[in-house]
């Protein structure tokens, strides 16, 4: 029953019942008051009435979640996709969640917001924020070389060798996801990174960024080395249980048994009949499994809050502060998603720049999942999504909702054309 007083704003099936989520109904003051202003400023000048109608098209910066419901219902009506889920987050709260689709083409099995997919990459700021907080408790450092507590980090020679700190911000030298190939062969992690001895530094260590897999995993290593525990049972107790992350877990198993988990599915919209455990062998780096509210239970740890649950404020600081531009990541969004701007990288996050305001996020990709997450800290608010198909398209989504929570003019980023 939708509440008195209140705006639907989407619905959502689980468990076979539909449930609304609304919120308050606010005053719709916003653009009057802007227009008031700027034709106060503007006067009589000949571009008042262009700075007038350019206003109009602006909109109050309310996330409008029922049109976010239909671009994403829409967006499954394409034919590369099979299944997604997305969580939104307003001012440091779940304020809609949803499943879209099958788990499975022609399954039947509807996904839900409790559906388990996998992040891939966005698993890498678990390891920041769980080095982090060794760090905290004074059993490592992020200067310390990395190699240190890594043994099997072996890195090409050079007069100054790469610290934690480094090794989290991609800061290798070393040419961008080294011997992931061996990873997707059926390698051990520590093998592999005892191999990357044999390559040569593109860049000084530490000087610029080089996306990396194998070496970025030498966190998990680091991690097992200081507790003498194994890295999924640390992230679990530090990270997972405080937070109430109850679907989340590292390993091929924990995917498969889930009550609800999505299945791979390839660029044509074919099933994968078997997941592979390769990117489960760099847990660190691709490791980890969830529902999408428990994503943005993740995501909501990275904003401000006194609340019980979130990061120290510091760990979050360190995580979010830019180290080095990602010129790569630049190119990349300059081609598809050029409001995103000034791309660097931090500790297992990336940051940019929207608008004029400061967003951090994480995209991720493994066969036959993506993930993501974009948020705007200062705002505390931000979207988590995650669906079994090899496509970028969905990126759009993210794109959308920084435009509402900016006022932003409507922009299709989703390329659904003019009827969406």
């Amino acid at each position: 029953m939708r509440q008195k007083g209140a705006i639907c704003i989407g619905s959502a099936k689980l468990t076979g019942q539909t449930k609304y989520y609304a919120i308050k109904a606010r005053p719709m003051m916003f653009r009057a008051l802007a227009l008031s202003l700027l034709l106060t400023f503007a006067g009589a000048g000949p571009d008042a009435g262009l700075a007038a109608a350019n206003l109009a098209q602006v909109r109050p910066a309310i996330i409008d979640k029922a049109e976010i419901d239909k671009r994403a219902s829409r967006l499954m009506h394409q034919l590369e996709m099979v299944g997604m889920s997305i969580a939104l987050v307003e001012d440091g709260k779940i304020s809609f969640a949803k499943g879209y689709g099958e788990e499975a083409r022609g399954s039947n099995r509807n996904v839900t917001p409790d559906t388990v997919f996998r992040w891939a990459s966005v698993s890498k700021g678990i390891a920041a924020a769980t080095i982090l907080s060794l760090e905290e408790e004074g059993a490592l450092e992020l200067a310390q070389t990395a190699s240190l507590h890594a043994p099997s980090l072996n890195l090409p020679k050079a007069e100054k060798q790469i610290s934690i700190e480094d090794m989290l911000a991609h800061k290798v030298g070393i040419v961008r996801n080294a011997y992931d190939n061996r990873i997707e062969g059926g390698k051990a992690a520590k093998e592999t990174r005892s191999a990357l001895r044999d390559l040569t530094y593109l860049c000084a260590p530490s000087t610029c960024h080089t996306y990396q897999n194998v070496a970025y995993d030498a966190s998990s290593e680091i991690v097992e080395t200081v507790t003498g525990l194994p890295y999924k049972a640390v992230v679990h107790e530090r990270i997972f249980k405080p937070l109430g992350m109850s679907s989340a877990s590292l390993t091929l198993e924990g995917l498969t048994r889930s009550k609800s988990w999505a299945k791979p599915h390839g660029r044509f919209g074919n099933l994968i009949r078997r997941v592979k455990p390769n990117y489960y062998r760099v847990p660190a780096a691709a490791g980890v499994n969830s529902s999408v509210k428990d994503l943005a239970r993740w995501m909501i740890a990275q904003m401000p809050t006194e609340a019980n649950g979130a990061l120290p404020a510091a760990h979050q600081e360190a995580m979010q502060q830019g180290r080095v531009a990602t010129p790569r990541e630049q190119s990349f969004l300059n081609r598809n998603f050029k409001a995103l701007k000034e791309a660097q990288y931090g500790l297992g996050w990336r940051v940019y720049d929207y608008n004029g305001h400061k967003v951090v996020g994480h995209r991720g990709g493994v066969e036959g999942y993506r993930a993501l997450i974009l948020f705007d800290p200062a705002r505390r608010s931000g979207i988590a999504m995650m669906w079994n198909s090899p496509h970028t398209r969905p990126i759009g989504l993210q794109m959308e909702f920084m435009d509402q929570l900016y006022g932003l003019p409507k922009r299709d980023w989703l390329r659904l054309g003019a009827k969406g």
